[in-house]
């Protein structure tokens, strides 16, 4: 599933999270929280993890993706990982192609979280900077994403993916990790299919048509099936 989910931000939280990650935030080496692998494809900065601000802006940015019932019908998460907040730019800044670790464990509450769906979200506007491209591989090419400030792409952990270089101004986005209920991405992919399909259903006949109650009770009793909580 490559979801693109528009005005997760409203312009009134964008405007607040540019002030905040200012070249004055405490940005830190994004390395330190790379894994083996990743370790020798990194090159960032990367928001301080111990920071106020930090803690701050993790809080807006989930408060965010709980409103939007496009994330919850797509991600079903059981378990969102702290956001975190990186920063690309002075011409080399890049990520190289690399996998997601399977497994998150966030220092903030010990929590671990089995990453099963990726997200960024935008934070600077495509205009104010070149490159810097969420570049994932797919059988019949890449995939090359660069959306407005305040919008999520949601895609496969299991995907590989990089960040291409920013060769003028900066990037930075918020990133995190998703535990959705249901593990499997084609029993997700069928439940959102299913949830799309209701609610334009349930635009042009209502709520009590007896083909929506029916069909809601097959996605129900589906998800019943497939989820883990």
């Amino acid at each position: 599933m490559f979801l693109h989910i528009q005005n997760v931000l409203t312009a009134e939280e964008i405007a607040f999270f540019q002030q905040s990650l200012g070249p004055d935030a405490p940005w830190v080496d994004g390395v330190r929280s790379a894994g083996g692998q990743a370790q020798h494809q990194k090159n960032n900065l990367q928001l301080s993890q111990a920071s106020e601000l930090s803690a701050q802006l993790q809080a807006k940015v989930k408060a965010a993706v709980h409103r939007s019932a496009l994330f919850f019908s797509a991600a079903l998460p059981r378990r969102i990982f702290n956001p975190l907040f990186n920063n690309y730019g002075d011409g080399t800044n890049h990520y190289g192609n690399h996998v997601d670790s399977a497994v998150m464990h966030s220092k903030a509450d010990g929590c671990w979280v089995r990453s099963d769906l990726s997200c960024t979200l935008f934070l600077t506007a495509p205009e104010d900077y070149d490159g810097g491209e969420l570049v994932i591989a797919q059988a019949l090419g890449e995939k090359r994403i660069k959306l407005p400030a305040g919008d999520l792409i949601l895609y496969p952990s299991s995907t590989v993916h990089q960040v291409s270089p920013v060769t003028r101004g900066h990037r930075i986005c918020s990133f995190f990790w998703v535990e959705s209920m249901v593990r499997g991405l084609e029993q997700r992919q069928l439940l959102f299919d299913m949830d799309m399909a209701l609610l334009k259903l349930r635009q042009s006949v209502g709520e009590t048509d007896p083909a929506v109650i029916a069909l809601s009770g097959t996605y129900h009793n589906l998800l019943r099936m497939w989820a883990d909580v």
